[in-house]
């Protein structure tokens, strides 16, 4: 090939290769022009993706929060649609947390249509483990509206089931040896155990903790009690509703305002001089820290607590539950102790006793003396005496307690 021709080719060559450069270096530019655009849309497609999985997100917390409200309205919408279909009569003995009646259980309950039957020592004496299980799925069985059946195994002095050999393996001690033998764990331990056996035989509200601050070996209420100061009692009151709370057993603080190391109402009238604020400073803490741990409901004492009401015992006092209900923002279930005690009777005839409860604040009464007591409470709410929506706030109150308890 001569110079020309290679001349030639050496040109053509670099032609080539030039156009080749060139439509390399444009698919480059096009590359990187697209790079951008497709990250864009990736970036976009993952937005509106994360944006989907909010809104999915929002939607589910949403439907989870209206499912969880609607869940705790259907209670109180049913129990109101219930308590629109009971009759006075049925209403007023929603209110009646009745000692046993010593014949005619079954007859008495049907009549008068009991909130509940309350067993002592003399109901559980001479029983089996089996009949005692038969007798309360009796009581159950005729009861309309099923019983709150109650029970103050405290242990120590007071013990209703575990006095019979037949019925537990040994006695409940008292919350201050349990302290002495194991501690806390001693009295968690102790009342995990008491729920067990007292589901097990059907009982299924506790009238316990004792909540009252006792430090004088000499009152009437220490031997019951923990025998703290008020942060020691408050912290036993608050275990013990926990665990309580736990088995699905009711559990009730007593006795408001709190006895300390007064003389007891069982026997006479008692009056309690402490200042207002020496009650709020002890004896309210242990009520306080138990409706902190979800307490069901409170028992409130005879005393009659001169700083905050002087002129009637504290069961029968309006300021002493508006207390209860307005500074200590209680809402459950408000009871009397028994009618029956000195504490009372001496101080009001028995057929105005449970009127004069209600009308106070309280929403169940106990009492043995219901023959007249439910009849006077019906004729009050007649009469307008005792209002009828007071009535059905309190009736409202008890079946929500017999709803958390799994009886309705």
């Amino acid at each position: 090939m001569n110079k020309k021709g290679l001349a030639m080719g050496l040109f053509l060559f670099l032609v080539l290769a030039a156009m080749g450069g060139m439509k390399w270096m444009i698919e480059q530019q096009k590359q990187q022009t697209e790079e951008p655009a497709m990250i864009q849309q990736s970036s976009l497609r993952d937005e509106t993706q994360e944006e989907s999985r909010e809104s999915q997100e929002t939607t589910s917390v949403s439907t989870s929060t209206s499912v969880s409200t609607s869940t705790q309205e259907q209670p109180e919408e049913a129990i109101a649609e219930k308590i629109a279909t009971m009759s006075l009569e049925e209403k007023v003995g929603q209110l009646f947390f009745v000692r046993v009646p010593e014949s005619n259980q079954i007859e008495e309950l049907q009549k008068y249509h009991f909130g509940g039957y309350l067993l002592f020592g003399r109901d559980t004496e001479n029983e089996t483990a089996e009949s005692l299980k038969q007798k309360i799925s009796d009581y159950q069985a005729a009861s309309a509206i099923p019983l709150l059946i109650g029970m103050d195994e405290e242990g120590g002095t007071v013990t209703r089931i575990s006095r019979n050999p037949n019925l537990t393996d040994q006695r409940f001690l008292s919350p201050q040896q349990l302290y002495a033998q194991g501690g806390w764990s001693a009295i968690e331990e102790d009342t995990a155990k008491k729920a067990e056996i007292l589901k097990a035989y059907g009982i299924n509200a506790g009238l316990f903790p004792v909540a009252d601050v006792s430090t004088d070996p000499q009152s009437f209420i220490y031997d019951r009690t923990i025998g703290m100061d008020a942060q020691g009692t408050s912290a036993f009151v608050e275990r013990v509703v926990h665990v309580l709370q736990k088995h699905h057993v009711g559990s009730t603080l007593k006795h408001f305002p709190g006895y300390g190391n007064n003389r007891d109402s069982h026997v006479e009238i008692v009056t309690d001089d402490r200042p207002l604020s020496a009650l709020r400073e002890t004896d309210f803490l242990p009520f306080a820290a138990g409706i902190k741990a979800g307490a069901d409901s409170i028992l409130v004492a005879h005393t009659i607590v001169n700083s905050i009401d002087k002129t009637v015992p504290a069961s029968i006092s309006k300021p002493v539950h508006e207390l209860l209900r307005n500074e200590l923002h209680f809402k459950g279930v408000i009871m009397t102790d028994d009618l029956d005690m000195a504490g009372l009777s001496e101080f009001i005839p028995q057929k105005e006793a449970a009127l004069q409860a209600l009308q106070a604040g309280n929403d169940l009464v106990i009492s043995s003396t219901y023959q007249e007591q439910i009849p006077f409470v019906v004729q009050a709410v007649e009469d307008g005496r005792y209002l009828e929506a007071d009535l059905n706030a309190s009736v409202k109150r008890v079946l929500l307690w017999k709803e958390a308890l799994h009886l309705l």
